[in-house]
């Protein structure tokens, strides 16, 4: 019998990595809204992905009260990062003090938020690289490629242990942070995404959206590299690399970017999905971070700050269809 794991805030995210985990043989329990668990005990799990993956599970326990982690050996975070200090005082509340808490949010400061509403307990951060779409009808879709990765520790490399060889692997990093700011210089992508209305897919296959990315990452590694932070490799390349890369022509990236991402048309950003849902983004855990380290560090970050503004402005009924063209004009005049 394996050690009770709860995932709290069971969206997409949590739901996919939730019933992997499920499948390889975990005792794992989903605590998330009421019209997720509907969904889910009317059509069950699907999960299925751009390689072919097509799993149908049932009867995986989803509860919506946060009272369900009182037995909990590994408290799991999936919420969005805006709901992160709500959990914390879930956690707080209803999760043995003993029981470690692994992040796998999307950010940096969520850590930060948790440490400080849970001193004394262990949390640690972990990674989600790869993007899910909830296609309707209980159906998951993973559209990319990636890692899911953990923090090490005795719990984490427990859990890696079950999983090994199994379609939840995970990877331990003794490099969390870095990691994290590794995955964030790729997840600079999702706001330009939702600002185009367009799937990553489309999105991506067009240069001017891409030069608005490469024009963000560059921003943004200036901003680490005066910070002392050296971001991880989280893609098949380097971070330093990847700037030019996207920047690229049509004909190179289309051929070769696209393909080492394995994306497929299904795949759409979580800012893109907030947007459809009238949801609060996580722009701020996103942009945002760099705009507040190049803050910290006495610098500027205007590219950053301009796309936080866009998003923002798109929150509340501002235009969510910018071309290509347009987007890199408004971002780059700032």
């Amino acid at each position: 019998m394996t050690q009770p794991i709860v995932i709290l805030g069971a969206g997409s995210v949590g739901c996919f990595v939730g019933g992997l985990w499920r499948h390889a043989g975990s005792d794992v329990t989903l605590i998330g809204r009421p019209a997720i668990g509907d969904a889910l005990r009317e059509s069950g799990l699907r999960l299925t992905a751009h390689d072919g993956l097509d799993l149908v599970l049932t009867d995986i326990p989803f509860e919506t009260d946060p009272a369900a982690m009182a037995d909990a050996s590994l408290v799991v975070v999936t919420v969005k990062s805006t709901a992160t200090a709500d959990a914390a005082r879930q956690i707080a509340a209803h999760a043995p003090v003993e029981a470690p808490v692994l992040s796998l949010q999307n950010g940096i400061s969520n850590i930060d938020i948790l440490r400080d509403a849970l001193p004394g307990r262990t949390v640690l951060r972990g990674m989600v690289g790869f993007n899910i779409a909830w296609l309707g009808d209980g159906r998951l879709h993973r559209g990319t490629s990636g890692l899911l990765a953990a923090e090490r520790h005795a719990a984490t490399e427990e859990l890696a242990k079950l999983l090994r060889a199994t379609l939840g692997e995970i990877v331990l990093t003794n490099q969390p942070l870095e990691l994290a700011w590794g995955k964030l210089l790729l997840n600079l992508n999702n706001a330009i995404n939702a600002l185009s209305g367009k799937t990553l897919l489309a999105e991506l296959s067009e240069r001017a959206y891409r030069r608005v990315l490469s024009a963000s990452m560059r921003e943004a590694l200036a901003v680490l590299s005066s910070a002392g932070i050296a971001p991880a490799k989280v893609g098949p390349m380097s971070p330093k690399l990847v700037p030019a890369f996207v920047s690229a022509p049509d004909f190179v990236f289309n051929t070769i970017g696209l393909r080492l991402q394995k994306i497929d048309a299904n795949a759409r950003s979580s800012m893109a999905d907030d947007f459809a849902a009238g949801r609060p983004t996580e722009i701020d855990f996103l942009n945002g971070e760099v705009v507040r380290l190049a803050e910290r560090t006495g610098q500027a970050a205007p590219v950053n700050a301009r796309i936080v503004e866009l998003v923002h402005e798109a929150e509340t009924g501002g235009r969510r269809n910018w071309t290509g063209k347009e987007l890199l004009v408004a971002v780059t005049n700032a």
